[in-house]
Formats: structure tokens, C-alpha cells, sequence
């Protein structure tokens, strides 16, 4: 009996230390979580907190999260707030359980008036700052676009004025090369040339000779700015006087072939030569040295300026 006793006493502890056990771990599952800090950044129903520890906490605020400000000088007082009182830069006491995501979702919030005053201040500043960063933002695009458009504007007129001094620099690089041009008017290239003979005291142009002269001048014709160089000279035998006048008969008759079969005009002819007796290029004492020197040479001469570096090479 008295040990039936014994084990009825021991069951009843047991029962007892059981259901102590498991009303304390239901206690401690329920109690709430604590964090006081202040609302760092606000997103939608969620805010991150900065505790008094130095950490961070992500406050999730649901439909029942009842949000209140402490009022009176022991704040026992609680005024139901709106939870657009839930701004940055405001000290705020979070009570809930933290869900799965390790967030605590939040059954009460509570603030003190003035620091709600203080904390819609420095937002108002914020905000300010924020309007007049955006004005100087917008003022220093403004002058950042007006700038760009004064540089593209300087590229455009460098461009412009590099042009020009290019154009001034062909301009007087031309003039200079027609300066040099005229400056050489006196000077030809012989291209080729053809020399006509004449019995004594003859003027009159064999009929052999004609097919050379021509072919001589539609040679010429090849070239650009020709001219027609004819020049007459006679032997030494008789008079200067008479010499001179064959010479220039001589001359004169060659001519009239070049520009009427050759059909060169008159504008692309020297004037006709009449050298007379002067450089004889053979013995005159002799009757092969005196047919030597009664002749017209006709040659076709290119003006240097007008050839240029072509006719210098056509010349050699």
C-alpha cells in the first residue's frame, strides 16, 4: 500500500514538471520581439531599421500592424496613427515575431510626437535638398548641352577656317606656278623640226618637202599650246642685201605650206625668220656647203610654262 503511495506521489511530480515544461516553451515561443531604433529607409509595407545596437533589421508592416504615437509627459498616452507616419529619420519602438524570411513582421509600432516633428523636418530639408540638387542638376546639364553646342559650333568654324586657309594656300601656290609661267615665255621646247632646201636662189618649196610638213604639223597638233617656228636662210654666194630678201622669200613660202596644207593657225605661228646669210652651218666655198645653208627650218616649240615637267621630258 504504502509503495502503490510512493509511485502515485512520484507520477504526480512528473506530470507536473512535464506541464511546467511545456507552459514555459509555449511562453517563450509567444513572447514578442523587441527592437527600438530609427526607420533608416521606407519601401511600400516594408522598412529597414536601424537598431541601437548597430544593426539592421527588415521591419515588415502587415494590415494588422498598429501603429501609434506616445503622447503625454509619461507618454502613456497612444494616439492611433496612420502608417504614412512611418517616415525615414524617425526613432520608433517595433514589437513582433520574425517570420520565415527572418523579417520581423510588426504587431506594434510606437513614437514620440516630437520626434515625428524632428524627423518630418529633416525629410523637409531633404527634400529641399533634394529639389535644389535636382535644379543644379538640371542647371549644370544645361550649361554642359550650351557648352558642347559653343565647342561643336568652334569645330565647325575651325573646320571651316582650315578649309579656307587650304583654299588660300592652292590659290597663292597657283599663282605663284602662273608667275613662274609667264616668267619662262621666252623659253620653248623644240619638239621636232623639219628643214626644207632650195636650189640657188630658189624660194619655191619642192614637192618632196610638202609630205614632211605636214606630217609635221599634225604632229604639232598633238601638243598643247604649240607653236610653228619657220626660219629662212641663204648661202653666202652674192649680195647680204639679196640673201637677206631670199631668206625671207624662203620663209614666207614654207608658211604659207604649214598653215595652208598644214592648216595651222595663224595664232599658233611665230612670225617668219629671215636670217639672211647668218649661221651657216657648212663650208659655203663649196657647192655641197652652199646647198647646206640655202634652207627654212621649221620646228614645233612648246612654251616651258605651258609644258611644264611633260615637256621637259618630251624635249628630252
Amino acid at each position: 500500500m504504502k509503495l502503490m503511495q510512493v509511485r502515485r506521489a512520484v507520477n504526480g511530480v512528473l506530470c507536473g514538471l512535464l506541464l511546467t515544461g511545456v507552459f514555459s516553451s509555449v511562453a517563450v515561443a509567444e513572447d514578442p520581439v523587441k527592437a527600438q531604433g530609427t526607420i533608416k529607409e521606407r519601401s511600400g509595407n516594408t522598412m529597414m531599421l536601424d537598431t541601437m545596437e548597430g544593426t539592421h533589421i527588415v521591419v515588415v508592416l502587415t494590415e494588422r500592424t498598429d501603429v501609434g504615437q506616445l503622447q503625454g509627459a509619461l507618454k502613456a498616452r497612444n494616439k492611433k496613427m496612420s502608417m504614412a507616419a512611418l517616415i525615414p529619420g524617425l526613432p520608433v519602438q517595433v514589437e513582433g515575431s520574425m517570420n520565415a524570411q527572418n523579417e520581423l513582421e510588426a504587431s506594434k509600432v510606437r513614437f514620440k510626437g516630437n520626434d515625428l516633428q524632428q524627423a518630418q523636418s529633416i525629410q523637409a530639408g531633404v527634400h529641399e535638398t533634394k529639389k535644389a540638387a535636382a535644379a543644379n542638376e538640371a542647371e549644370l546639364k544645361e550649361q554642359a548641352d550650351a557648352l558642347a553646342a559653343q565647342n561643336a559650333a568652334l569645330q565647325e568654324q575651325q573646320a571651316a577656317l582650315d578649309a579656307a586657309a587650304k583654299k588660300i594656300a592652292a590659290n597663292k601656290a597657283a599663282i605663284a606656278a602662273n608667275s613662274a609661267r609667264f616668267g619662262q615665255m621666252d623659253e620653248y621646247y623644240i619638239l621636232d623640226e623639219v628643214t626644207v632646201l632650195f636650189g640657188n636662189g630658189k624660194t619655191k618649196v619642192e614637192p618632196q618637202y610638202l609630205p614632211q610638213l605636214t606630217a609635221l604639223c599634225q604632229k604639232a597638233k598633238t601638243y598643247n599650246g604649240y607653236m610653228i617656228q619657220v626660219k629662212g636662210y641663204a648661202s653666202a654666194s652674192g649680195s647680204a642685201a639679196t640673201n637677206q630678201k631670199i631668206s625671207d622669200k624662203r620663209a614666207a613660202a614654207v608658211t604659207n605650206v604649214v598653215t595652208q596644207l598644214g592648216h595651222v593657225p595663224l595664232t599658233n605661228m611665230l612670225a617668219p625668220g629671215a636670217m639672211g646669210e647668218s649661221r651657216q652651218i657648212a663650208d659655203d666655198k663649196g657647192v655641197e656647203g652652199e646647198a647646206q645653208n640655202r634652207r627654212v627650218v621649221v620646228r614645233i616649240l612648246q612654251n616651258k610654262g605651258i609644258a611644264g615637267t611633260e615637256g621637259a621630258k618630251a624635249a628630252e
